[in-house]
């Protein structure tokens, strides 16, 4: 099998953490260059993980190394450009979460891709989780009959990023929605089977990150540089009448933070923490509690789907497409809350 050489766009911490260690478990798998507006960045991830070249700007690296794919690892705001530079090079793009800013950015990224080809995937990770494949196997087989109503909550309740642009509202788009949220929102649609999202009710709310942190808040930030929401609510409705529940938040009130999907059907409801499945068994009320559902010491990842598809000449499991719906559904809960009624969503 030919070895797929891979390039950083982005080497900070989300590329030295998660993407280049993730390359380069794989087999037949190597990267090659690491490219980072931050000079300094760019060499310690080169020094650290052994990789030949370094670059600055990534459309020199794109015509000067030899590319079979790229991650995407930059703050939100340039994710759309060097995707698809990298797509218009005739490379594969694995791009992190969000998709993009926005999803008029997210669009062009998905034409890109069509246009020249290639493969677009973005990093919405939850999927790969082994209780994720589980449940989404049991609604496959139908045993939660039709989906009717879900909730989807990414809560924490000090939880603010100190660091990065996560509250620079200009480089991230917005604060926990796009960032967290977006996480359980894919993984809850993707567990529906992406129904169309016809109209949002939202709200948002900045009450607690422009304060100084509390005395046991486990993570600190600067109140004066928080820019985005600290909670993002959102009712989603969807062709065919089911509807959606969406609750994130970087610092809430609340007694445990909570990252679960809820969904109801009409022949079982479930839960992703703890995993239960609630049903009927012979005429009674049942929980059904799964055993033997734990990750695998390494367990597949992004990275890791990201390159069979390259390898096996398949789809990405997440597509852009995929993605981008996503977005359109965040777009609308920040426009809802701007308008304080609710939206439709084109398309």
């Amino acid at each position: 099998m030919a070895r797929i050489r891979v390039g950083i766009i982005g080497s900070g911490r989300i590329a030295q953490g998660r993407h280049i260690p993730g390359y380069q478990e794989i087999k037949d798998v190597e990267v090659v260059a690491a490219c980072d507006i931050d000079a300094k960045v760019a060499r310690q991830a080169a020094e650290r993980f052994n990789i030949a070249q370094v670059f600055t700007d990534h459309r020199e690296m794109l015509e000067k190394v030899e590319l079979d794919a790229v991650s995407v690892c930059t703050p939100n705001a340039a994710h759309m450009q060097p995707s698809i530079d990298a797509l218009e090079a005739g490379v594969h793009v694995l791009c992190e979460k969000p998709i993009a800013l926005n999803a008029k950015e997210g669009q062009k990224m998905v034409d890109a891709a069509r246009r020249t080809g290639k493969q677009l995937m973005v990093g919405l990770n939850q999927r790969f989780l082994a209780k994720s494949q589980a449940l989404k196997m049991l609604i496959q087989e139908g045993k939660l009959g039709e989906i009717y109503f879900g909730k989807a909550f990414a809560m924490r309740r000090r939880g603010i990023p100190g660091w990065g642009a996560f509250t620079n509202k200009a480089l991230s788009g917005g604060g926990p929605l796009i960032d967290i949220g977006v996480h359980i929102l894919d993984l809850t649609l993707w567990l529906m089977g992406f129904p169309k999202p016809v109209s949002v009710l939202g709200a948002t709310y900045s009450k607690i990150g422009m304060k100084k942190p509390a005395l046991g808040s486990s993570w600190m930030w600067d109140p004066k540089k928080f820019e985005v929401e600290d909670l993002g609510v959102g009712l989603i409705k969807f062709e065919g009448g089911a509807t959606l529940f969406l609750e994130a938040s970087f610092a809430t009130n609340i007694e445990r933070e909570e990252f679960n999907s809820h969904l109801y059907g009409d022949k079982g409801g479930a839960s992703l923490e703890p995993f239960r499945v609630y049903t009927e068994f012979g005429g009674i009320l049942a929980d059904v509690v799964p055993v033997g559902i734990e990750e695998p010491r390494r367990r597949r990842s992004v990275v890791t789907g990201f390159v069979e598809a390259i390898q096996k000449g398949k789809p990405v499991p997440i597509p852009g497409e995929e993605a981008l719906i996503t977005t359109r559904v965040l777009d609308a809960i920040y426009e809802s809350a701007e308008k304080g009624k609710e939206v439709r969503i084109a398309g």
